[in-house]
């Protein structure tokens, strides 16, 4: 069983950065995808970047494209996500999660559900300051 824990929310003024860790334990790391999904209040939890495997594959929304990019270093079993030029709607839990597949994007978008995502993390609230 895949346990994920998410660090580095926090209240950040419109047009900063800040950077989010999640780090994964139990086996084979780097056998499969991970995903940054977001839930501002009141909405539904939408995906907003993704790595593959490698890292060699990403996915983005549009909303952040740009803006975010996602990362991983297999090594020390830990996904990024680097979000620049924040602003007030990027204000969410920020929860990352995998499906165990090698590319996640592809079950997210072809199903339009988080159902396939099996293991999430606890969330890291970021707020943005107008």
């Amino acid at each position: 069983q895949v346990q994920l824990v998410e660090s580095g929310g926090g209240l950040v003024q419109a047009g900063g950065s800040l950077r989010l860790s999640c780090t994964a334990s139990g086996p084979s790391f780097s056998t499969y995808s991970l995903g940054w999904f977001r839930q501002p209040p009141g909405k539904v939890r939408d995906l907003v970047a993704a790595s593959s495997w490698s890292g060699g594959g990403t996915y983005y929304s549009d909303s952040v494209k740009g803006r975010f990019f996602i990362s991983r270093d297999n090594a020390k079993n830990t996904l990024y996500l680097q979000m620049n030029n924040v602003k007030p709607e990027d204000t969410a839990v920020y929860y990352c999660a995998t499906d165990l597949s090698t590319t996640c994007w592809y079950s997210y978008t072809w199903s339009g559900t988080i159902s396939p995502f099996t293991s999430w993390g606890q969330g890291t609230q970021v707020t943005v300051s107008s």
